[in-house]
């Protein structure tokens, strides 16, 4: 059992696809400086988001929404409300992921999942980009039509993508902050996330991040 990740916020308007790029492109070491210089000075991340999940076999897309928040060290939360309530939530002990209409939860040591997906360790703030991938511009394009950056990475470790064939980023072009995130695995299917009205600092409660299953949960422990 996989707990689906969802690694990242922009509206592109016909205006912007319409726009050419002129600003100039920041060689790629110091892109990747100031990317990990926002994370480093954020404690704490909170953001709409909007999942889409294309899966190859069937030509089916899901499309979920809901809100996310990130605190350091090693804390997340991923409250999806449409289609249907499902909740993702990690701290440094446990993870937990919430399947309401099932009535059930699936719960996992939180160092296992740490340990195997580098993306989140960098959005909670234990790993740094540069030392976890290999970062390099996108082919054929290294900016989208709004001019914010494209960018692909390889983890730098074997055996941490978790099925993950490609890992693509796309990252605000003033702000250096991930607002959108794209996930290949080796099936062919393609999980695309962008996150919306991003803010930092917001002060977010260590109580957000734990949970107690309501009476009569089933509760299914991962290895």
């Amino acid at each position: 059992m996989l707990f689906l990740l969802p690694a990242g916020f922009i509206f592109l308007t016909i205006i912007f696809l319409s726009l050419p790029v002129f600003a100039e492109t920041l060689p790629l070491e110091e892109l990747i400086e100031k990317i990990q210089s926002s994370y480093d000075k954020a404690d704490d991340f909170k953001a709409g988001f909007v999942q889409e999940t294309t899966i190859r076999s069937i030509r089916k897309v899901e499309r979920e929404i809901g809100t996310v928040y990130f605190k350091k060290p090693r804390k997340m939360y991923w409250d999806y409300s449409r289609p249907k309530a499902k909740k993702l939530i990690l701290n440094p002990q446990k993870a937990w992921l919430y399947l309401p209409e099932d009535n059930l939860v699936y719960v996992q040591d939180a160092d296992k999942m740490m340990n195997s997906r580098l993306v989140i360790r960098f959005l909670t703030g234990v790993g740094r980009l540069k030392d976890d991938f290999v970062v390099r511009f996108a082919k054929p394009r290294e900016k989208n039509a709004r001019g914010d950056y494209l960018l692909e990475l390889t983890p730098r470790s074997a055996g941490s993508t978790a099925g993950i064939k490609r890992l693509s980023l796309t990252v605000d072009k003033d702000s250096h902050q991930i607002v959108a995130c794209s996930l290949r695995d080796t099936y062919g299917n393609l999980t695309r996330i962008t996150f919306q009205n991003i803010t930092l600092n917001n002060k977010i409660p260590d109580s957000l991040f734990t949970f107690s299953p309501p009476p009569g949960t089933i509760v299914q422990t991962v290895p």
